[in-house]
């Protein structure tokens, strides 16, 4: 995602930010170089990655007038749990490496709009803390380690801290490849060499908030693996050593039969797998390729979401994960059947621009163009919203 050609002047101040390509362009300014395209890279050519938010251009919206939408509900219920809006805060991991405050800000923030978030295994604030101090709803992002012992301890304590759903992330076997990570030596935790210093050096800010607050830690992993202790690691080098590459649908069926509450496969991009997914009984599907960081020229899952839906939409929730850049985004994906739509670097720029009260002018602006998208379409509620709403180019 390049920056947005429509600013005028310079993004230096969260007031400068009405858009998601905005707080792009904040980040930038405010992170190191190596923790910045760590967010905003992908794999390889980043042709998918591109191609994410792109698809949605190239279905229009067909708006009806004269309709009265004065009072809009922008309230769904997903996998059980009511929403304020069809949007959901992706899990993301490492978050206390883009700002000190973290998964706490996404976490308050989410409650606030009265929203889904969720935590990744590899979250830099522990499954507890966020069970016990956000009450809303809530995912874990379950990644399937080698580690069984380590596997079992993420499941007892999503269970203990009583979160909602379980996203058992399926399309990380491997690590994609991931060039500008490999440029810039990116590491969790982040490691200054001399190659990147001045980078560094030039980001007084975060580098003070990162060496004197809170001691970095991945909570959910220290008692397991040395990747949770603080030693420096790519996340190449995590996932295609730690992650288990033998992960299959049986595994899963055993992993949702261990949890026993509401269960979500995140990354399914085929109508086959749809079907089996449905058919072992998850609650939801994300239909999402990882911010296009796994498998680069793979389709786009707007672009993916129509058959898909068409598949299985009578059978297991919908949510389209990946590109959201603005609230007609939503709205497309809502139209085409998805039951919700996802996105994580939507936030993530903006948690990185300014933290918290980033993450809530982010927050604002999308639901604020959800909102207006549905009266300009002449639509009071989610459920209005259909194909008959949509013409592709």
């Amino acid at each position: 995602m390049t920056a947005n050609p429509r600013s005028i002047g310079s993004i230096r101040h969260l007031s400068d930010c009405y858009n998601i390509a905005d707080f792009r362009e904040l980040a930038k300014r405010r992170l190191p170089y190596p923790v910045f395209h760590y967010i905003d890279g992908a794999a390889d050519d980043e042709v998918t990655y591109a191609r994410n938010t792109a698809a949605f251009e190239s279905v229009d919206l067909v708006p009806d007038v004269l309709a009265g939408a004065e009072d809009v509900d922008t309230s769904t219920t997903i996998m059980g749990r009511k929403s304020a809006l069809p949007l959901m805060m992706s899990p993301t991991a490492l978050q206390r490496i883009f700002h000190w405050q973290g998964e706490r800000a996404t976490a308050a923030v989410a409650e606030k709009f009265g929203i889904w978030f969720g935590i990744s295994s590899l979250s830099t604030v522990s499954i507890e803390e966020v069970g016990e101090r956000w009450s809303g709803p809530k995912m874990l992002q379950f990644y399937y380690h080698r580690d069984k012992a380590l596997n079992t301890a993420l499941v007892e304590r999503a269970k203990a801290a009583s979160f909602d759903a379980i996203a058992l992330t399926v399309d990380t076997i491997v690590s994609g490849n991931r060039e500008r990570c490999k440029r810039s030596g990116f590491t969790t935790p982040p490691r200054i060499t001399p190659r990147n210093l001045l980078s560094y050096a030039a980001h007084p800010a975060w580098a003070l908030n990162f060496l004197f607050r809170e001691k970095f830690d991945l909570p959910n992993l220290s008692t397991h693996v040395a990747a949770g202790t603080g030693k420096a690691v790519s996340i190449q080098d995590y996932f295609n050593s730690m992650l288990d590459p033998g992960l299959n649908w049986k595994a899963a069926e055993r992993l949702r039969n261990d949890w026993g509450g509401t269960f979500c496969l995140k990354g399914i991009m085929s109508v086959a797998d749809a079907r089996r997914a449905a058919d072992m009984g998850a609650d939801a599907i994300m239909v999402s390729n990882h911010g296009g960081r796994q498998l680069d020229g793979s389709r786009a899952p707007f672009d993916q979401l129509d058959e898909i839906v068409q598949a299985v939409g009578d059978r297991v929730e919908v949510i389209c994960d990946g590109g959201i850049r603005r609230g007609t985004h939503v709205l497309k994906a809502l139209a085409t059947g998805a039951k919700a739509a996802s996105g994580g670097r939507m936030y993530l720029y903006a948690l990185a621009a300014a933290g918290e009260a980033g993450v809530e002018r982010a927050m604002g602006i999308m639901q604020d163009e959800i909102r207006r998208a549905m009266q300009l379409m002449g639509r009071k509620s989610i459920s209005e919203l259909s194909r008959n709403d949509l013409r592709t180019r």
